[in-house]
This record gives structure tokens, sequence and C-alpha cells, in this order.
């Protein structure tokens, strides 16, 4: 999947977040939580390393399980805790980002699915359907089949991007 899909749900969880809070605030909590969405496909290093693909620690392995998600959950609970927020809402806001870049990989026509259930189980997962076609790696992004794939991806995921960046109504106060 290309990352399209990934920035638009860490776009909308930012925006339900903020909800009417500033711009400045509304852009960095977007920001924040589409880095987090992202952060699975940190594991495209294990290339440059030699891991191969279908190994737990390859490309769509254990970044992409549920126990990761979790822990990178709770990590960001403790920081949010440490920085008098709400651990419980920081957490789950994280979880959701996180969580659903292993459950939007599985539902890609190519690869070899995501291993959601890592380290209970080595298996990836793909979804019953599969409506998104999978993303080329690196520069393929830039070929036709790229555009093609983020055309896709642009359209699927349009009513995220739409709740996102659509401009916020201002209450006024008497």
């Amino acid at each position: 999947m290309a990352s399209i899909g990934h920035v638009a749900v860490g776009m909308a969880l930012g925006r339900f977040e903020a909800g009417s809070a500033s711009w400045k605030r509304r852009v960095a909590l977007m920001g924040f939580l589409s880095l987090l969405a992202l952060l699975p496909d940190a594991d495209v290093v294990a290339f440059a390393l030699r891991i191969p693909y279908a190994a737990p620690w390859g490309h769509r392995g254990a970044s992409h399980s549920f126990v990761f998600a979790g822990a990178v959950a709770l990590a960001v609970a403790a920081l949010a805790r440490w920085k008098g927020e709400s651990a419980t809402r920081w957490g789950l806001l994280t979880f959701l980002a996180v969580g659903s870049h292993g459950i939007l990989d599985t539902l890609t026509d190519g690869g070899l699915g995501a291993a959601l259930y890592w380290p209970f189980s080595d298996a990836r997962i793909f979804a019953p359907v599969r409506p998104l076609p999978v993303a080329p790696i690196g520069a393929g992004m830039l070929t036709a089949r790229g555009l093609y794939v983020s055309l896709v991806e642009l359209l699927v995921f349009l009513p995220a991007w739409a709740y996102a960046l659509w401009p916020v109504r201002r209450t006024r106060t008497p």
C-alpha cells in the first residue's frame, strides 16, 4: 500500500483529537498521528540489512502486528502521562494509528500479507477482500503503476482526507 491511506488515517485521527483547537494544534496532532500510522513501514530498512521479506522482522512482519502497536501505544501513553495529558486517550489513539497500518496492508492484492498476530504466529494475513493494489517499493512509485496505486488510494481514502482537511466551524461566543 502506498502511504496515502496511512497518512489519511493519521490525519483523520488527529482531526478527531484536535476538535476545534487552533490550526497549529490540529496540524501538529495530524502530523504526529500520521507519523505513527506510517511507523510500521520503518521495517523497510530490513531490505538494506538483508533480512528476508518473509522473516519475522522483514517487511510487513513484526512491526505490523498488534503487539507492536500495543508497545508503541504504551510508550506514548507513558509520555502523555509524564506531560500531564490523558494516558488512556493517547494510548488508544496511538494504538488505532499504528494498528491500522497492518490491517490496511491486509487489504492489498499483493505481497506476503501482514504478521498481525506476531509473536504468537508468524503467519502473514490477508483480508478476505483485497480492494487495494499493492504499491511498488522505492523508485517503483515513480512509474505508471505507482501513479495508479496512488490514485486508487486517494479515491478510497477521500472521505478520511475530507474529514481531516474540512475547515473547522468556529462557534461564535456572545
